[in-house]
């Protein structure tokens, strides 16, 4: 069986792996949203940023796009992933069913946040997100980077995210 990773945020524009294929896909039962303070990527320990995560919620969904893995890379990926997204156990990895665009189900790889972790902040306002994504930087640049790369990224998938827009116009206007 193919080896599939479902990217939602940095993954779509930022993957770090090979990838064989890519499909837009979509994830039931999740929802993306800035729930997870970022204290190495993002944002440090002192002054956390945000980051994108997976938050459980039956009848939502997620669209993103699912990226096949070469078999060849499949052991080299899955070591650099648990590597990068597992480097504070924020997120949780786990392997779920996504229906791709062109009708196909396949078991991807998944990164979701763990409700119970120290970092996980979800139900934020959408205002405090922009302001805290605002003046964030951590080890990868400034979240504000994070953000834009994410929303247009997208965009030029033809997904659209009313949240993401909105905070990207608005985290633009307090950044000016």
């Amino acid at each position: 069986m193919a080896m599939w990773v479902f990217g939602y945020g940095s993954l779509l524009w930022n993957p770090g792996f090979e990838v064989a294929e890519s499909v837009i896909g979509t994830l039931p039962d999740y929802a993306r949203s800035f729930c997870m303070h970022s204290i190495h990527h993002r944002g440090t320990e002192e002054d956390p940023g945000l980051v994108l995560a997976l938050d459980e919620q039956p009848g939502e969904s997620c669209a993103g796009v699912a990226l096949r893995v070469p078999v060849a890379q499949e052991a080299q990926t899955l070591a650099y992933l648990r590597e990068r997204e597992l480097i504070s156990s924020a997120y949780v990895e786990k392997t779920l069913t996504v229906r791709l665009s062109d009708g196909r189900e396949v078991q991807a790889l998944v990164y979701v946040i763990d409700e119970n972790h120290v970092q996980y902040c979800g139900g934020l306002p959408l205002e405090e997100q922009a302001r805290i994504i605002a003046r964030a930087v951590g080890g990868r640049g400034p979240n504000t980077e994070y953000l834009y790369n994410t929303a247009r990224h997208l965009s030029d998938v033809g997904l659209e995210d009313p949240a993401l827009e909105w905070l990207s116009a608005r985290v633009q206007a307090l950044a000016s």
